[in-house]
């Protein structure tokens, strides 16, 4: 009998084990290893206790909490009050409306929200603390949110395809909206509240005019019922020319009344269904979309008709500035900064403008947008990519983190040094009366959300730097890796390493020193440095690299094209002069000779082989390290990422050698020892990768 008992729990435990394939994703709420902390945090979890309004986020809450109680500590949560050892939630009025305090009080734990979000987001932070086995004798601890909005821009269509998506089709089942409710929204809903995401744009920002119609925004309304508990408002990206095609108007020029008049009564049907709608996310006259430069006018006069729409429902426009003209004589990094340079004041004040954090597209490594700064009068929303367009889709680790932290420490200059552009977008720079930050998002179908297991590291990251912009991106690896993996300290450490390493070693099999916008065209996949032609000539790689038997490297000085000029002049004393430049920035801003000596002691030709091919021995490192974790995570999950990092080292052998081979062509040099030359020619490599851009 005792065998089979024993046989019974360790087949219950392999069965357990196995059963873990990321859907969870951090909020797993599994009984503690830790005896010792389960029994620290049973002592404040024998009740809860609610002393404000119960309104339908305070459920959520209260639910929340009570499951992870639960979960973590084995343990039945009581809902009959007692005077100490239990969880107490209630209103702050001295607290701004989202943010909460946690603190130790007569033998309870105290959890005080300025409004019932703030309450809710500190349910999370609680269940964080103990996740992560972070004591609770270190409170109080207090925090609120440093930007207003912080929102996902999913771009999903309406036939359920992503633009940019990686794994697998549309979250949204449109089809089956509004009659059909999949359990997934509100599993989604509860991990966008868990890191402080409070906003959502649910359609792709290349929008069909379909979205407006009575038929979908039931559908979103649903959407919106479903988020609303978890503190979520809904928006979404419209067509600039809906006016023509939804209401047979003959034009939709901004300053027309009857245009206007559209607007305004599509506003108001939109508000009747969903009365805390959030606005507008509008891409206008980009890449091919409709805007008010078709009829003279400018982004402004575009922005303030749809605000003025907006208006009496407390909505918000989002207005994009990716905006680029086809000149082969241009410099496309300057385009979104001559646009909206000249508009600054003139946006109504309900408008946002959204700039992405670089001044090209997503790139593994850009210098910060020079409009960051130079808008005072003009609130600037952040707007990063959480997938992974240009950082190796679903079959490569690259921690983002990295990448949002680098850019939003990063000095403008815009009043004196410490202007960086986190404080910028936070307001506190300009003093900005809104503040926005938006993720463009990297959910899909599926059953793991991301594709890539540590692609759910990036979905954190941004809501945990939304939400506080000051924490490092070590402590929020640590963070995700004991929610997600383990806290076996051994492979804690392991994993840490993986993430924190893994943004350089993508851009070093990529574009290192300051390349960018080399990959295979239409999907962006693969390397194509040798692309010399397309719809446009900045789609093109020699665009960018502009590669000859001199060198390599867009001179962007005086000299050049004079973006650089775009930023104040301490930035510019940052990157003018090649000898002092950052080599992360070096081919952004100068063309550079292939023998010139760099501060490495290496010739360009032979830094940038180098780079290259320690590219690649990082990836077959990170594949040794991953090895070490076996023992310690989940082995479904592991063998996930195992193979994943299989067919990352295959992609970063193809990225080394078609570029070491056709940069070659222009150095005439040998490849610099200890490193061997490739052992495919060139020609093998552009018909490999002439299939990847098969349709």
């Amino acid at each position: 009998m005792l065998k089979k008992i024993l046989l019974f729990f360790l087949l219950f435990s392999f069965a357990d084990a196995r059963a873990d394939d990321g859907y969870r994703l951090w909020l797993k709420y599994d009984l503690l290893k830790n005896i010792s902390k389960r029994a620290e945090y049973k002592r404040f979890a024998a009740f809860i206790q609610i002393r404000m309004e119960q309104t339908p986020v305070v459920r959520t809450a209260q639910e929340e909490l009570k499951r992870g109680l639960e979960g973590m500590l084995g343990i039945q949560v009581s809902n009959t009050s007692k005077k100490s050892g239990g969880i107490i939630f209630q209103l702050d009025k001295t607290s701004p409306e989202e943010g909460f305090r946690i603190e130790n009080k007569q033998g309870n734990i105290m959890i005080s929200g300025g409004g019932d979000k703030g309450v809710l987001y500190g349910v999370f932070e609680l269940l964080r603390l103990m996740q992560t086995e972070k004591s609770l004798t270190d409170l109080p601890i207090s925090s609120a949110p440093k930007i207003r909005l912080r929102m996902l821009n999913h771009w999903d269509n309406p036939l359920g395809t992503i633009e940019r998506g990686y794994a697998g089709a549309s979250l949204w089942k449109w089809y089956e909206l509004p009659e059909t409710l999949d359990p997934r929204y509100r599993d989604y809903a509860r991990a966008n509240a868990s890191v402080g995401i409070n906003a959502v744009a649910l359609n792709n920002v290349n929008a069909s005019a379909r979205f407006l119609t009575q038929e979908y925004l039931v559908k979103v309304k649903a959407l919106a019922d479903v988020f609303r508990p978890y503190g979520i408002q809904v928006f979404l990206s419209i067509n600039f020319a809906a006016p023509k095609i939804l209401g047979n108007l003959k034009t939709s020029d901004p300053l027309d009344p009857q245009v206007r008049q559209w607007w305004n009564a599509k506003t108001e049907e939109v508000y009747r269904l969903i009365p805390d709608f959030g606005g507008f996310l509008v891409k206008a006259n980009s890449e091919g979309e409709p805007g008010p430069q078709e009829y003279g006018r400018n982004h402004a006069d575009g922005a303030n008709m749809l605000a003025e729409a907006l208006r009496p429902h407390q909505g918000r426009v989002i207005w994009r500035a990716f905006v680029y003209s086809p000149d082969p004589r241009g410099d496309r990094f300057k385009e979104a900064y001559n646009e909206f340079k000249p508009l600054d004041g003139l946006f109504a004040d309900n408008v946002v403008v959204q700039v992405k954090n670089g001044p090209i597209d997503f790139q593994s490594r850009e210098p910060f947008h020079p409009l960051f700064g130079a808008m005072p009068q003009t609130p600037l929303a952040m707007e990063f990519q959480i997938t992974q367009e240009y950082l190796g889709f679903s079959t490569n680790i690259v921690y983002q983190a990295s990448l949002y932290k680098e850019c939003l420490e990063s000095d403008t200059y815009a009043k004196g040094k410490g202007s960086t552009v986190a404080r910028v977008v936070d307001g506190s720079v300009h003093s900005y009366d809104f503040t926005a930050i938006a993720g463009v998002a990297n959910t899909g179908s599926d059953r793991n959300w991301t594709g890539h297991l540590m692609s759910q590291a990036n979905w954190y990251a941004f809501g945990r730097l939304a939400w506080n912009h000051t924490l490092s991106e070590a402590q929020i690896a640590d963070e995700w890796v004991k929610m997600t993996w383990t806290t076996a300290p051994a492979a804690v450490v392991v994993i840490k390493n993986i993430l924190l390493q893994s943004r350089e070693t993508y851009v070093n099999f990529t574009t290192p020193l300051g390349l960018h916008h080399i990959m295979g065209q239409g999907i962006h996949f693969g390397p194509e440095p040798w692309l010399a032609q397309s719809a446009r000539p900045d789609w093109t790689s020699i665009y960018y690299h502009r590669a000859d038997s001199a060198g390599i490297g867009f001179d962007r000085t005086a000299k050049g094209s004079n973006a650089l000029g775009l930023y104040r002049q301490e930035v510019q004393n940052l990157w003018n002069n090649p000898e002092t430049c950052d080599l992360k920035y070096l081919l952004w801003f100068h063309h550079v000779g292939w023998n010139k000596k760099l501060s490495t002691g290496k010739t360009l030709w032979d830094e940038l082989c180098t780079r290259y091919y320690q590219g690649v021995e990082s990836v077959q490192q990170m594949q040794q390290e991953w090895g070490k974790v076996r023992p310690f995570v989940n082995v479904e999950m592991y063998e996930d990422v195992a193979g994943r990092l299989a067919v990352q080292h295959r992609e970063a052998l193809n990225w080394r050698d078609a570029c070491v081979l056709y940069f070659q062509t222009f150095s005439k040099q040998p490849v610099p020892s200890p490193f061997k030359q490739p052992e495919r020619t060139l020609e093998e490599l552009k018909k490999l990768v002439a299939i990847y851009q098969l349709k």
